[in-house]
């Protein structure tokens, strides 16, 4: 198969950037889209020409850092799917790829394709965490959690902060992240320590960073790899409101 694909090239973080169009050849149908990317690269060094800089690391839809706009889409077309999982038969050839990075106040371009998403790592570090000194692994009942609100939990803990639902929202909104970390910890004891300040501070470290406002488009669970819902939201307004009312 052979492709034109149109990429996002940026030198730097001061750079304007601009779009380039190159033709990929040899491309296999199942190959991801990172493998194309890696194709492509090898043909670019081969003219002596910079390679195209791109996130990546597992490769197994875990990670989250592949994260790409694909064709205007948050990890391209294909639903619950990351970048590294999405395979080229997905595409046809008669049309020309377009592929840039996530666009958001808070995922400032690097090179290329490759954005800084640490506001992400500071917004956990505000109080995306658990102070409790577990000591050794307990035994496995030793916390009665029942199992309905134990999915729940894991449900909002799949998120892998790869910012897609960033890049998807019209506001660049990073609600859904923020939400599922606060709504992962809220559902379990573990997370009672934190419980009265943790929302407050997530989301005022979510708008020192420059994100914006939800405001219910559900875009990010349109795009989100992991269907993450937009009801985290909700039990993140929830929490903060109760953090707020308590002084946290």
């Amino acid at each position: 198969m052979k492709f034109q694909v149109k990429v996002w090239r940026q030198k730097n973080r001061q750079d304007a950037g601009r779009f380039e169009t190159y033709t990929v050849e040899d491309v296999i149908p199942e190959m991801s889209f990172l493998e194309m990317l890696d194709l492509l690269n090898e043909q670019l060094l081969k003219r002596d020409e910079s390679p195209i800089e791109f996130d990546s690391d597992c490769r197994e839809g875990i990670c989250g850092t592949c994260g790409l706009v694909v064709d205007g889409m948050a990890h391209g077309p294909k639903r619950a799917c990351t970048t590294c999982e999405l395979r080229m038969r997905n595409f046809s050839e008669d049309k020309t790829i377009v592929v840039e990075p996530f666009r958001a106040h808070g995922f400032p371009v690097i090179k290329d394709l490759v954005v800084d998403r640490e506001a992400f790592d500071r917004i956990i570090a505000a109080g995306g965490y658990t102070s409790v000194n577990t000591g050794s692994a307990p035994e496995a009942n030793a916390l009665l959690i029942p199992k309905d609100i134990a999915e729940k939990a894991m449900d909002s803990a799949a998120c892998i902060g790869c910012g897609a639902c960033v890049a998807a929202c019209p506001n660049a909104s990073a609600s859904l992240f923020v939400s599922a970390k606060i709504t992962q910890f809220s559902l379990l004891p573990q997370g009672a320590a934190e419980r009265k300040r943790r929302a407050v501070r997530m989301v005022e470290q979510m708008d020192r960073e420059g994100f914006g406002n939800c405001s219910n488009h559900a875009e990010c669970e349109a795009a989100c790899p992991k269907s993450i819902s937009i009801e985290n939201i909700a039990v993140m307004r929830r929490e903060y409101m109760k953090g707020a009312l308590a002084g946290a």
